[in-house]
C-alpha cells in the first residue's frame, strides 16, 4: 500500500502541476521523492501535501493551479490524495467562508480522479453544519463519484480517516444523504450507503432498524440489497429486529458433530470445520448461519469476531451438513497470538456448540 505513492507518482504529479502553473516553484514537491522510502502511505501523503502547501502559499493560488491541472488526463491516481489535503489545509488557513465553500466544490471536482473522502473530513470537523448543507446538494449530481463522496466522506467510522465527533453525536444528520442515495442507479454509490448505514448501526441500531424498514417498503431490488448489507453487522450480533427484517425468525434447531480435521494449527493456516444442522421444529425454517471465532489476544484473553457462513432453508426434521474454512495469517488489520482459540456456530443469532483448537506461531 505504501508504494501507491512513490517517487514515480510524485514526479508525474510535479510534471502535471508544473505544466498547469509554470509560475509556481514546484522544486520542493519534487524533492519529497527522496524522503518517501521509510514512510507509510499516510506519511507520504502528508509529506507531499506539506510541500504543496509551501509551494502554493494561499488557497486561491492552489484552487487555480489544481483546476488548471484537471485539464491534464494524467492528473489522477494516488498522487491526488496529497492534492486534496493541501487544498483543505490552505482553505482552513484562509479562514473565510468563500474558501471553505470553494474547497468543498474543488474536492467534488477532484474526486473522480481519486476519492476526496479523507480530506473532506477536516472540513466536516471545522464546520459540520455548513459542510453538510453543501454535501447534500451532491446527492443528485450527474457524476457517481461525487454522489458516492456525499455518503462515503460522511461515514461515522470511515477507515483510514479522522473521526468527526459530531457525526457520531448527531447520527440522524446524514440520513437525508442516505435517503436520497439508497436506491441510486450506481452499485458503487449503493455500496457506500450500505457501509455508511452499517457504521451507524454500531452506535445507533434503532435508528438503522427504522431506516431499513422504511427502505424495505419501497420493494426495489436496489433497496433490498442495501438493506441486507446495512444490517449485516446487526444480523451477526443476533439483533432480533435485524433478523426479523431479513426474514430470520426464531427457530428450533440443533447443531451436532462440530468437528475439525486437526486441533493444532501452525500459522499461516486454515481451519476446516463442519457440522450437522437440523431443523427440530414443526415448521419450515429460514436460517442465517454464521460462526464466531474467539481469538487469543496479546494478554491471553480472547476477543470474538463473527463471520458469515451461509443462509439455508430447512423443512421440519431436515438435516444438512455444512462446512467452512477460516484462514489465519498475520495481517496489518489483525495480529494473531499463540494459544487456545475457539469457534462457535451461530444460527439466527443463537450460539450452538464450541470447538477449541490450538494455534501455534
Amino acid at each position: 500500500m505504501d508504494d501507491l505513492l512513490g517517487p514515480n507518482e510524485v514526479k508525474a504529479l510535479h510534471d502535471v502541476l508544473a505544466g498547469a502553473a509554470p509560475g509556481v516553484d514546484w522544486d520542493g514537491v519534487l524533492a519529497t521523492r527522496t524522503r518517501l522510502e521509510p514512510l507509510s502511505l499516510r506519511g507520504r501523503t502528508d509529506a507531499v501535501a506539506h510541500a504543496l502547501v509551501r509551494a502554493l502559499g494561499t488557497y486561491p493560488t492552489a484552487a487555480t493551479a489544481f483546476r488548471d491541472a484537471l485539464e491534464d488526463p494524467g492528473f489522477t491516481g494516488w498522487a491526488l490524495w496529497p492534492v486534496t489535503e493541501a487544498a483543505v489545509t490552505l482553505a482552513l488557513d484562509d479562514g473565510g467562508t468563500r474558501a471553505f465553500d470553494d474547497a468543498l466544490a474543488l474536492l467534488a471536482e477532484l474526486t473522480p480522479g481519486l476519492t476526496s473522502e479523507f480530506a473532506i473530513r477536516r472540513l466536516l470537523q471545522a464546520d459540520h453544519d455548513r459542510a453538510l448543507a453543501i454535501i447534500r446538494t451532491w446527492t443528485d449530481h450527474p457524476n457517481e463519484h461525487v454522489r458516492r463522496l456525499a455518503s462515503e466522506g460522511t461515514r461515522p467510522y470511515l477507515p483510514w480517516a479522522v473521526r468527526v465527533p459530531l457525526l457520531l453525536a448527531t447520527s440522524g444528520a446524514t440520513l437525508p444523504l442516505l435517503d436520497a442515495l439508497h436506491n441510486d442507479e450506481s452499485e458503487y454509490v449503493r455500496r457506500s450507503v450500505a457501509n455508511h448505514t452499517n457504521d451507524l448501526a454500531r452506535h445507533a441500531p434503532e435508528l438503522v432498524l427504522e431506516t431499513a424498514a422504511r427502505w424495505q417498503q419501497t420493494g426495489t431490488p436496489g433497496s433490498a440489497w442495501v438493506v441486507r448489507r446495512s444490517l449485516r453487522t446487526l444480523v451477526k450480533k443476533g439483533n432480533p429486529g435485524a433478523l426479523e427484517l431479513m426474514g430470520f425468525h426464531p427457530a428450533e434447531v440443533s447443531v451436532n458433530g462440530l468437528r475439525t480435521e486437526t486441533a493444532i494449527l501452525q500459522l499461516p493456516c486454515e481451519l476446516a470445520f463442519n457440522f450437522d444442522l437440523t431443523n427440530t421444529g414443526e415448521t419450515p425454517a429460514r436460517l442465517s448461519v454464521d460462526y464466531a471465532v474467539h481469538y487469543v489476544k496479546a494478554n491471553g484473553a480472547t476477543a470474538e469476531k463473527v463471520f458469515k457462513l451461509t443462509t439455508v432453508s430447512l423443512e421440519p426434521g431436515e438435516s444438512r451438513q455444512l462446512s467452512g474454512r477460516h484462514g489465519f495469517r498475520q495481517m496489518t488489520t489483525r495480529r494473531h497470538y499463540a494459544g487456545t482459540h475457539a469457534l462457535e456456530v451461530q444460527v439466527n443469532g443463537v450460539r450452538h456448540g464450541r470447538l477449541e483448537f490450538d494455534l501455534v506461531l
